[in-house]
C-alpha cells in the first residue's frame, strides 16, 4: 500500500539513499524537507528529482511553524527524521549548531508531529509512524571485545554523540508520555556514493585519486563497524513500516576495520582501478596526523534485533560495499567536484581545541 514518508535531512548522504530507495522501489510518495546547509546535496536526489511522487521543501526543521504547515499540507503517514548536524569533528569546533539542530530542532518537530498526530482519526492515526534516526556514537566507547546492544548505557563523549543522546532520549519521551507512535534506530558508520568528503572514506578516495595526502588521526588504530548506505536505507524504511512502536533497533553491518586497514584497503582498489601514472601504490600518501581531542576507541553494533524481529541483514560486505564506493566516485566526478568547489577543501576538520 502506497504510503507518504516525509524525510527531514533528505538531501545529506543517508537521507537521499532512502529518498532514492523509496521513490525507485516502492510506489510511496515522498517530501523532501532539508536546509541545504553544506552536506545538503539536491545533486544527490537528481535520480528522482522528476519522479512525480516527489516533493521538495526548503526549510529549518527549528523552524516550528514551517514544520506544521509541511506536515499539515502533506499528510504523511511516516516522518523519518534524518535531519542532523553529523561531523564529530565539527561539533568539537563549534557544539552550538549541534544543540540548536539535534536538539531544539527535534524537540520542534517532535511537538509538531505530535499536534499533526492528535488531528488524525482512524487507520491513518493508528498508522502513523515518527522514526527517529540516530547513531551508535551515543553509546560511548567499546574495549577490544564487546558489542552495542539496544539496552547498552548511553554514555556520548563529543558534543555530537551529546546532541544525538539528548534527541534519541526527547524521542522516548514523547512516546512515554504523550503516546506519540515512534521508533528509533542507531547505525554504526556509513559509507557509499554521495558521501560528503569530509568523512573518511569519501575524504581517501578523492585525495587518492588527486594524489593529495591522506590524513589519517593518531596511528589508526581505531576501530568502526561499516554499514554500506544502501543497506541502512533498506533497514530504515523496514523499521519505519515494521518496527515495533517504543522501540530501538541497531543497524550494523558487522564490518569492523581499524582506519589505518580502511585506508590501505582503499589505497589498493584505486591502485587496482585506476594507476597512478607513476605506477606507485596510493598507500604513500598516508600521513599521520594529530588524533581528535577524545577519539573513541572502538564502536562495534550487535544488529540481531532487527534480524531477528525483521529479518534484515546487510547485502554487502565490506569488500563488495568499498569497491562499488571506489567506483562510483571514480565514475562520479562531475558530482565531486561540485561539491568541492564549494566551501570545502578537503581537510581534516576539528582538530584544535
Amino acid at each position: 500500500m502506497s504510503k507518504r514518508f516525509l524525510v527531514t535531512g533528505g538531501a545529506g548522504f543517508i537521507g537521499s539513499a532512502v529518498v532514492r530507495r523509496l521513490l525507485g522501489a516502492t510506489d510511496h510518495h515522498v517530501l523532501v524537507v532539508d536546509k541545504l546547509t553544506y552536506a545538503g546535496n539536491l545533486d544527490s536526489l537528481k535520480p528522482v528529482a522528476d519522479e512525480p511522487r516527489y516533493g521538495f521543501l526548503r526549510a529549518d526543521i527549528c523552524d516550528a511553524v514551517a514544520m506544521r504547515a509541511a506536515l499539515e499540507r502533506f499528510q504523511p503517514d511516516v516522518v523519518m527524521h534524518l535531519a542532523a548536524e553529523s561531523h564529530v569533528d565539527r561539533s568539537i569546533d563549534g557544539p552550538a549548531a549541534f544543540v540548536e539542530t539535534n536538539v531544539v530542532g527535534t524537540f520542534a518537530l517532535l511537538q509538531a508531529s505530535l499536534d499533526y498526530w492528535r488531528t488524525l482519526t482512524g487507520a491513518k492515526r493508528d498508522d502513523f509512524r515518527f522514526h527517529h534516526v540516530s547513531t551508535d556514537e551515543v553509546y560511548g566507547t567499546l574495549g577490544s571485545d564487546g558489542l552495542f546492544h539496544e539496552e547498552w548505557p548511553y554514555q556520548p563523549n563529543s558534543p555530537y554523540s551529546a546532541s544525538k543522546a539528548a534527541s534519541d532520549h526527547f524521542v522516548r519521551a514523547w512516546h512515554h508520555t504523550y503516546g506519540l507512535p515512534t521508533v528509533v534506530t542507531n547505525c554504526s558508520n556509513n559509507y557509499g556514493p554521495y558521501h560528503f568528503p569530509e568523512k573518511l572514506i569519501p575524504l581517501m578516495i578523492l585525495n587518492g585519486i588527486e594524489g593529495k595526502p591522506l590524513p589519517v588521526y593518531g596511528k589508526g588504530e581505531n576501530v568502526r563497524d561499516w554499514l554500506f548506505v544502501d543497506d541502512h536505507a533498506a533497514a530504515l524504511i523496514l523499521v519505519a513500516e515494521r518496527g515495533r512502536l517504543g522501540e530501538s533497533y541497531n543497524i550494523g553491518g558487522w564490518n569492523e576495520r581499524r582506519n589505518i586497514d580502511v585506508v590501505t584497503a582503499i589505497c589498493a582498489l584505486l591502485d587496482e582501478l585506476a594507476p597512478d601514472r607513476s605506477n606507485e601504490s596510493r598507500s604513500r600518501l598516508i600521513t599521520y596526523v594529530t588524533d581528535r581531542p577524545g577519539h573513541d576507541l572502538r564502536y562495534a553494533i550487535d544488529a540481531a534485533k532487527i534480524e531477528r524481529e525483521l529479518g534484515w541483514r546487510p547485502a554487502e560486505t565490506f569488500e563488495t560495499g568499498l569497491r562499488k564506493t571506489v567506483r562510483w566516485y571514480l565514475d562520479n566526478r562531475t558530482w565531486w567536484e561540485r561539491v568541492r568547489s564549494g566551501t570545502y577543501r578537503g581537510e581534516r576538520l576539528g582538530i584544535a581545541v
